[in-house]
Formats: C-alpha cells, structure tokens, sequence
C-alpha cells in the first residue's frame, strides 16, 4: 500500500464558512483554516479561486467561520462539492430549519462553535487565496467531537 502525502496525512478539522455581500449569501467547505496568533486573536483562512464564497468575502472583508460536528459530515457534499454560482445552498437548510441568523450572516445551528472574522490582509497562495482574520467575536454552540478530514475519508466523501 502507498504512503499517503504528507499533507493528507493529518486529519484536519472541517469548517464552514458562511459569507454575504449586497443581499447574496453563501456557505462553503473550507479545511485550510489555522490559528495564526494569540494575542490578537487571528486565524489565517484560504479560499479556493472561483468560488462564491471567496467573492462574497472580498466584498465584504467579513465573515463566519463555523466549526463542523462529525454527524454534519453530510453537509460537505452540499456545501463543498457544488458551485454557489449555480446553485442555491441555503435554500434546503432554510427549509430543514437548520439555520440561525448571527448579525447579518447565517449559521447552522448544529455547528459546534462559530467565530466572526474580519479580514486584515491577504496574499495569493497559488489556487487559494489566504485571508488573514482578526477574531471579531465567538461563540460555543454545543459540545461534541469536531469534523475531521479523517472523518470524511472513512465515511469515502473525500479520498487521501
């Protein structure tokens, strides 16, 4: 058997990122998330080119960060594996109630935690773009084991 990469050889956790601009809002997948500084608070972000989300948060240079749960493993096809640009993805969680409003953006309200984020800087990182954040405010949604690319690679939503 091969060795996997070395980038896909840590699990790391899931998130999703909830972003609006000009009344249009979207919500995305996002893995390459780190915290970057204690004090102040910061999280470094990369967004895939070419998505809605990635679009939404350059207008508005705010967003939320939603930590994932295991069991909303789910959710990656729906949020992650389709484009914003052609499809509506709030509108079935809108219809399941899943969602919650937090200021202007929504949330869903199985995540485990969210965190709003205000972009202080950027840089082109190759086919992502990173968003360098200042943590605006949190908060703790629930307790439970947070959503794991591992996770998703055993349930097969994602290959190694």
């Amino acid at each position: 058997m091969a060795m996997r990469k070395p980038w896909n050889r840590v699990s790391l956790p899931v998130y999703s990122v909830s972003s609006q601009a000009n009344g249009s809002h979207n919500m995305h997948i996002c893995t390459y998330v780190s915290a970057v500084s204690m004090q102040p608070k910061r999280y470094m972000v990369a967004l895939y080119e070419g998505t809605k989300t990635r679009a939404l948060v350059e207008q508005n240079g705010h967003f939320l960060l939603q930590l994932l749960h295991e069991d909303q493993y789910a959710l990656v096809r729906h949020l992650g594996q389709q484009s914003g640009h052609t499809k509506d993805k709030l509108s079935l969680l809108r219809k399941r109630g899943q969602l919650d409003a937090y200021d202007s953006f929504y949330y869903l309200k199985e995540a485990l935690a969210i965190i709003e984020c205000k972009v202080i800087d950027t840089m082109e990182g190759g086919d992502h773009k990173l968003f360098l954040c200042e943590v605006i405010s949190h908060r703790n949604l629930r307790d439970g084991k947070p959503l794991t690319t591992g996770w998703l690679q055993e349930k097969k939503i994602i290959r190694a």
